[in-house]
């Protein structure tokens, strides 16, 4: 004769996706994190201490408790009179997949030091809502929020009263850029398609570029450097499917618009008006995503779009993430240093 099983011990969940140790999804829809991001490894250390930048933390969007960095040269850095040296404005979005990280991870930290240091310029590096608590489109919402708190932030400044002080002091509205790594490009893709199809009005700032550091894209159908990703591989396919399947909208595939920018439903670039931005894209060549990437920017000229693409070779995916003090990010450094001053 059989016995029953206790439906506290049929039920228990057990873990259906586990992304890194970071994020763990059970059967019941709970969501485990940890904050152990040690599983990023930093080679090579951070920036030096005496770097003249100085930063704070500031909420963008109380209700979601949203909040990102700002960074900007100390008036050490600055020569003295801030006021007298309007710098631009890179408002950067980290990477990781749309599920994990924080602009508060030491990585993403060094890496805009060292962009407030040696560009300058004023950095705000913020925080979005994740997956799959929060499923896209939730991110890209909340980084229109950020600029939504610019465009007032800029607004008082005009005005004399309640802006940032840092802000009013510092920042140039007019040369605004939107800037991210991976899952961060992705997203400044899309707030350029909306700010140039007319969805998302900036005014009173100019959103002056656009600059994609191997932005995070997909696609059913895999490219050949996607097709040769290697089981295990660190930074290779298995993880980004992981990730896509964490955070796009339940029964998406990788062939839904914010994933894939060249599939139908997407908006078409010939479509985009004069306020799409001019865009830098870095391309490590190593990377699993690089025939995706250039498959983007061969479509971006084709309808007519400003667009620079710059190969890095013999780097993956991520390297300024993981090594932001090295040779190749001195150059990333130095080329986005170009593009942001040039205009």
């Amino acid at each position: 004769m059989s016995s029953a099983v206790p439906a506290s011990s049929a039920a228990a969940p057990h873990v259906v996706e586990d992304c890194l140790g970071l994020v763990q999804l059970l059967s019941d829809g709970t969501v485990r994190r940890s904050t152990d991001y040690s599983v990023f490894p930093l080679v090579g250390g951070v920036p030096p201490p005496d770097l003249p930048v100085e930063w704070k933390d500031v909420v963008y969007d109380g209700a979601h408790g949203l909040r990102l960095r700002m960074y900007r040269l100390s008036t050490a850095g600055a020569g003295g009179g801030l006021e007298e040296k309007k710098l631009p404005v890179l408002v950067y979005f980290h990477g990781g997949g749309f599920c994990v990280a924080s602009f508060e991870v030491i990585n993403f930290h060094a890496g805009a030091l060292r962009l407030a240091a040696e560009l300058p310029a004023v950095v705000l590096s913020a925080d979005y809502r994740l997956a799959p608590e929060h499923r896209l489109p939730a991110a890209l919402d909340d980084a229109e929020s950020v600029f939504s708190w610019l465009r007032s932030q800029a607004t008082a400044a005009a005005s004399g009263a309640g802006a940032d002080l840092w802000l009013a002091e510092s920042a140039d509205f007019r040369r605004v850029f939107v800037t991210g790594d991976s899952a961060g490009g992705n997203i400044a893709h899309h707030i350029s398609v909306r700010h140039g199809s007319g969805e998302l009005p900036l005014t009173p700032l100019r959103l002056a570029g656009c600059v994609m550091l191997w932005p995070y894209f997909g696609g059913e159908e895999l490219t050949p450097s996607e097709a040769a990703s290697q089981p295990g591989e660190p930074m290779g396919m298995a993880l980004f499917d992981q990730l896509w399947r964490l955070a796009l909208p339940a029964g998406a595939t990788k062939d839904h618009p914010i994933a894939n920018p060249l599939a139908p439903g997407s908006v078409p670039f010939g479509d985009l008006g004069g306020d799409f931005p001019p865009v830098l894209v870095l391309d490590p060549d190593q990377d699993v995503l690089h025939d995706r990437v250039g498959e983007y920017v061969a479509r971006l000229r084709a309808a007519g779009k400003e667009v620079e693409l710059v190969v890095f070779e013999g780097q993956g995916h991520a390297f300024f993430v993981t090594e932001p003090c090295g040779e190749a990010s001195d150059e990333l450094i130095r080329v986005i240093r170009r593009f942001v001053h040039s205009g």
